[in-house]
């Protein structure tokens, strides 16, 4: 409500008094007109003056003289309550009246003493608007009213109490036709409907159908009354039992009418505030289910969608085209998910089926449940009067109060628990061997106890995409630092490897003009960009496959690293390159598709030649390690046991990843993207004709064949990692895909990593996810997905890039079950849409989520990484912590500097070294805690002083992947167990979760014997905020953020767990200070951090968030993190813990005060948590709050009050680059 257009409706008002006296007369029965016009002559006030101070009573000056200025109200109030009791003649009220409007109109300090508590203001009002016969004296006080409204939110609700709600309407039913004096009324009645009980109140003395009196079509008269009384309507059909009585009645209908009426009158745009509020009027009654019905029986799906249509021209109407939007999208017919059912398309029978929970519920499903069905509207039958008041209606950001965060100070302080007694505990023993071990025998730097002086030529960190396994066969542990072992040549058996997707050359090969240097550390390859790797090459080549795969530990197997991967099959003739034959490779067929069409050289001179004349691409080998072992890779593959057994290699997993040498900065979200998005999926129901609805791609159906027509794309996920069930073609260059849900669950969508090929360059291909759970994304706010070109790694670019425009992420037409929303109906999926341009035809290319980093990979970088390490130097242990529940081995991973000597000192000065305890990657798609980890492994494993001096200074114990068998299968969150394995860590089940089970085990073993960690960080992913940062726990935080009394927690805290997430503040570009938080939640108690914390007693127990979409503060500022930047951020944490061992060692250095300056940063940071952790959203992820809203959800939008003279409206600078938010949408802090 504008009070400037209060104002002027009662100065209008009281200049004319007497012409709307004849249409008062309001409680006089049978009033004699000239009796009513000799008052109105009477009452007439003086051309200098708005009321007439000749009638000023004698008795009040002495009242107000008396009176401070302060306290003039109180006086004026006391005269008027006199009056009413004296029923004194009209003037006496009309000229208090007056005087009390002036000062509200005038002082804030009035309107807040006339609203205050105890104050009987508005009592001394309404009594005498219900008894005033007077015209001006009625105008007065309603003009007051609507002054008082800004000064008490609980306006509404003392209006009823006082009786204000039928005075106001009785004024509007007897005087429809005085605008002047209606139009207040209405004002108040707007701000009476906003409360639930006085709506249903109103609603049923007939307010509703007196609106429709009002409101009309197109006319140029009495268009504020219009506004108004639309504005009205909007807010009293947001009560259900009013929106019900408006469809009974066919208002609905009569709606839509006057839309297109004032659409087609309104050629230059001057009552947009009219149409908006027809517009807001239909939004709220298709908040029901039978308002929606109404809509789409009306044809209001393609009115509104050829009016909004007809608005895009002109920028003014955006809000017109946002509101249709939302309307039209809240009432597309729901669909089901063209799915058999919403459970993964994979089975894995448990060994145990929990008793409770999500998964005990999905096997005690009967069979012939649909679980796919949709329930969205039957939330809408329940009984429309149960609508009850919120007498608390005050702003909830003042008195902010999170119910999540734990406020008993007794749970919240750390209790160690030992859980398991130590002979339990004792089964850990072997894996810390470096606490007994004396290294008699052992091959060190020096059996002289003399200080260690660092030798050798200085080299960077490996930095190369991925690693391997080791063989399942090799359960028990391996001692790869600690022992005597030959050393591995750096150009040995393992780095003369050759990729099978290139030929080799066993010479220096120039390249024709393309020199790749990737950051792969030490790697460095050259590769031909010819013709020759043109469109039949990467046409022919689909992937790479295994086949006929025996048992790893099939007997008679020799696993021979040696062996070259050099022959493929060919099902093509390629003009080019001669046709290779089909050989044994470890007792498996390696079927590469029509990958020979490259030409694939083999090591023996007397074995196959190419007899291609293609020019061909060759790779020169380093002259160090690498960590990228193609051959190697294939190996570890086929030890690695999925559940739906895969038997193909995605091409960038075997051929590796390595950082573009370009920067990828954040995508800058084109203007109404979102919308136009929309609009084409509203033309799904408006044009059905046009839509093709074709499945080309089903997990669910074993017997689908691909279409073979040559305009159709074609798709595949059958590879570790890969996720994506089936797809549907919508129209010719558009598909909707669907999502698997994590196995042994029915939710959690979010992970994609698949397959596309046949395409066409120059064609914009649109790709539509559409069965994501999240209520928002980074996707909104600039983030890309991923792609990988075969085509571009043959030419000398084997990367994966941010790739795909006009991206959005929304809430879709399609239901979700109640089976999947934990109980709750109505619930929507949601699309993620990107459109992507391919550069070259018939390539085949990888879309993923984020950088896709499999547990093979993770095998082979540790392989690599052990061969390539100094044991002088490194003491590295690859120990299996457990087997998971499919039977893949969990590596553990022990890395220290070797002691000097077997001396006794340096015997006892590396036992006594404190542990750091690292982990990764519990959440299957959060794939750059990976990429973090790969990071710190490498620096931990290079030459760098720093690094040696770190490994002197620690022992670090590293679980790199505690959940293979979700990585392995693609799942976005769960284990094979159908749980969040960061929610288990308080009482894991060995046989359900062994991986956590074993972890805390060792943290419990570590306690046992008093060696506590002095770090515990655990790696993950963060899908809805930038940067890096990271989460801790501390009682006085937690306590801080909560309402009481911080002062009042008497419990002395050491605040050194600041101390890390300070250091890197300072050192690590992507660390964002200022998004880290040390509060500790209810519903986060049973994650590793939470627990390690309570549990074991770390005090420094952290999780490690790293965004997935980029930054935007700092050195990376408006970029998209690649892995570069998250390998960096491992080494900086690396770099951190050595800052760390110098800031708690005051007797060797001096602490920086900038580092212990805690107080003011706990003030700084004392931002508010939240915590949506729901059934499905069950996540480690606050609520984030951006700058711009781009409403991923459909209902929520904010109505906005636009400026008076929208016809000269100009939108500014930055508006223009707003998306679809409507331009004068509040921006959030």
């Amino acid at each position: 409500m504008r009070a400037g257009s209060a104002a002027a409706a009662a100065a209008a008002a009281v200049s004319a008094a007497a012409s709307l006296a004849t249409g008062l007369c309001m409680k006089t029965a049978g009033g004699d007109r000239s009796a009513c016009a000799q008052r109105a002559a009477a009452q007439r006030p003086a051309p200098s003056s708005p009321v007439r101070r000749s009638a000023r009573p004698p008795a009040s000056a002495p009242i107000r003289s008396r009176l401070a200025n302060n306290s003039r109200i109180v006086g004026l109030l006391a005269q008027l309550e006199k009056i009413n009791t004296e029923s004194a003649e009209s003037d006496t009220a009309r000229y208090v009246t007056s005087k009390i409007l002036h000062l509200a109109q005038s002082q804030e300090k009035t309107r807040r003493e006339m609203t205050a508590k105890g104050s009987t203001g508005m009592e001394v009002l309404l009594t005498t608007l219900e008894n005033t016969k007077d015209l001006q004296t009625t105008l007065n006080i309603l003009n007051i009213l609507v002054e008082l409204v800004s000064a008490d939110k609980k306006f509404g609700v003392k209006a009823r109490i006082n009786g204000a709600l039928n005075i106001t309407l009785n004024l509007v039913k007897q005087n429809l036709q005085n605008h002047r004096l209606v139009l207040p009324c209405l004002q108040l009645l707007r701000v009476y409907s906003a409360n639930s009980v006085n709506s249903v109140s109103l609603g049923k003395n007939g307010v509703v159908e007196l609106m429709f009196k009002i409101i009309g079509p197109f006319s140029k008269k009495n268009s504020s009354l219009m506004k108004v009384a639309l504005d009205t309507l909007a807010a009293l059909l947001k009560s259900k039992t009013n929106a019900r009585r408006a469809v009974d009645r066919g208002y609905v209908q009569v709606l839509l009418t006057i839309y297109i009426d004032w659409h087609r009158h309104d050629n230059r745009h001057r009552n947009m505030l009219i149409r908006k509020g027809i517009l807001q009027s239909l939004k709220s009654v298709t908040n029901i289910k039978l308002g929606r019905k109404a809509f789409i029986d009306a044809n209001g799906m393609k009115v509104l969608y050829n009016t909004s249509q007809e608005c895009l021209a002109v920028r003014t109407l955006d809000p017109l085209v946002n509101t249709s939007s939302l309307i039209m999208r809240k009432c597309f017919p729901k669909n089901r998910l063209p799915l058999p059912t919403i459970k993964s398309s994979f089975h894995f029978q448990l060994p145990v089926v929990p008793v409770t929970g999500p998964v005990a519920q999905l096997y005690n499903l009967p069979p012939e449940v649909d679980d796919v069905v949709d329930e969205s509207d039957d939330n809408d039958d329940i009984d429309l009067e149960a609508e009850t008041e919120n007498e608390n209606e005050d702003d909830p950001d003042e008195n902010f109060k999170n119910d999540d965060i734990e406020t008993d100070i007794n749970k919240l302080k750390p209790q160690q628990e030992p859980g398991r007694t130590i002979e339990e505990l004792k089964m850990y023993e072997h894996l810390f061997p470096e606490l007994v071990d004396d290294f008699q025998g052992y091959d060190l730097i020096s059996r002289e106890p003399k200080p260690f002086v660092f030798e050798g030529k200085v080299r960077g960190p490996i930095v190369v995409p991925t690693a391997g396994e080791e063989a399942s066969g090799s359960s028990g542990s391996s001692r790869r630092g600690a022992a005597v072992q030959e050393n591995v040549s750096p150009r040995g058996e393992e780095g003369d490897r050759k990729p099978a997707s290139m030929d080799v050359a066993k010479e220096d090969t120039k390249d024709s003009g393309r020199t790749l240097q990737p950051p792969l550390g030490d790697e460095s390859r050259t590769v031909s960009s010819t013709h020759g790797l043109n469109n039949d090459i990467v046409k022919a080549l689909d992937r790479i496959t295994l086949q006929n795969m025996p048992s790893p530990a099939a007997p008679g197997v020799k696993k021979d690293y040696n062996l070259p991967l050099t022959v493929l099959t060919c099902t093509k003739v390629c003009p080019h390159v001669a046709t290779c034959g089909n050989v044994l490779f470890e007792g498996r067929t390696v079927q590469f598709g029509k990958l020979c069409c490259a030409g694939v050289e083999t090591e023996d001179d007397e074995d196959t030649e190419s007899n291609s004349s293609v020019e061909q691409a060759s790779v020169e080998l380093p002259d160090g390690p690498t960590l990228h072992d193609s051959d190697l890779y294939i190996e570890i593959v086929k030890n690695t046991k999925s559940v739906p057994e895969y038997s193909e290699v995605a091409y960038p997993d075997y051929f590796g990843h390595i950082p573009p040498p370009f920067k990828e900065p954040i995508l800058e979200r084109p203007y109404g993207v979102q919308r136009t998005k929309i609009a084409q999926d509203i033309e799904r129901l408006i044009h059905q004709s046009d839509i093709i609805d074709r499945v080309v791609y089903d997990l669910d159906n074993p017997n689908y064949t691909v279409p073979e027509e040559g305009d159709i794309l074609k798709f595949n996920s059958k590879f570790e990692s890969g996720n994506l069930r089936k797809v549907i073609q919508i129209r010719k260059n558009e598909y909707d895909l669907i999502l698997n849900s994590d196995i042994n669950s029915n939710h959690y969508h979010q992970w994609f990593y698949f397959e596309v090929s046949g395409m066409r360059p120059g064609v914009a291909y649109r790709f539509n996810i559409i069965n994501c759970e999240k209520s928002n994304s980074q996707f909104n706010y600039g983030m890309q997905p991923l792609m990988y070109s075969v085509q571009e790694a043959l030419n000398a670019r084997p990367w994966w890039i941010r790739m795909g425009t006009d991206i959005c992420y929304y809430k879709n037409h399609f239901s979700r079950s109640s089976v999947a929303a934990g109980g709750q109906k109505g619930k929507s999926y949601y699309t993620i849409t990107f459109t992507v341009n391919f550069p070259h035809k018939d390539d085949v290319c990888y879309f993923a989520y984020h950088y896709p980093y499999t547990y093979s990979t993770l095998q082979m970088h540790l392989q690599k990484l052990e061969a390539a390490h100094n044991p002088q130097q490194i003491y590295f242990r690859k120990d299996v912590l457990c087997e998971t529940l499919s039977g893949n081995s969990c590596p553990l991973v022990t890395i220290t500097a070797m002691p000097e000597s077997n001396y006794y000192e340096h015997i006892c000065q590396f036992r006594n070294r404190p542990y750091i305890f690292l982990s990764a990657r519990v959440h299957p798609g959060e794939t750059n805690a990976s990429w973090v980890m790969k990071g710190t492994l490498e620096y931990l494993m290079s030459n760098n002083p720093t690094a040696q001096s770190l490994r002197e200074s620690y022992i670090f114990k590293i679980v790199p992947m505690l959940n293979p068998d979700g990585v392995i299968n693609g799942n976005h969150r769960c284990s094979l167990s159908g749980e969040d394995l960061n929610r288990q860590w308080q009482s894991p089940n060995p046989d359900l979760h062994p991986t956590i089970y074993h972890a805390k085990g060792l943290l419990q073993y570590l306690a046992a014997v008093k060696r506590l960690p002095l770090v515990y960080c655990d790696y993950h992913g963060h899908s809805r905020k930038k940067n890096v940062f990271m989460y801790g726990c501390s009682i006085k935080e937690t306590v801080w953020h909560t309402n009481e009394n911080a002062s009042s927690c008497d419990v002395v805290e050491d605040m050194g767990y600041r101390t890390l997430p300070k250091i890197l503040s300072h050192i690590a570009p992507a660390f964002c200070m200022s998004s880290c938080s040390f509060v500790v939640e209810k519903s986060k108690e049973s994650t590793a951090r939470v627990v390690v914390w309570r549990e074991i007693g770390v005090q420094r127990s952290y999780t490690m968030e790293s965004t997935l979409c980029g930054c935007d503060q700092g050195k990376y500022k408006g970029l998209q993190i690649g892995t570069r930047e998250l390998e960096e951020m491992g080494a900086k944490f690396c770099v951190g813990l050595l800052r760390l061992k110098r800031l708690t060692s005051p007797l060797e250095y001096n602490l920086p005060s900038s580092l212990l300056d805690f107080e003011n940063d706990l003030i700084e940071s004392s931002c508010k948590v939240t915590s949506p952790t729901t059934y499905v959203l069950d996540e480690d992820e606050p609520r984030f709050l951006e700058e711009v809203d781009y409403s991923a959800e459909s209902n929520d939008e904010l109505d906005i009050e636009l400026t008076e003279n929208v016809g000269d409206y100009e939108p500014s600078a930055h508006e223009e680059a707003l998306s679809d938010s409507e331009l004068s949408r509040t921006h959030l802090p």
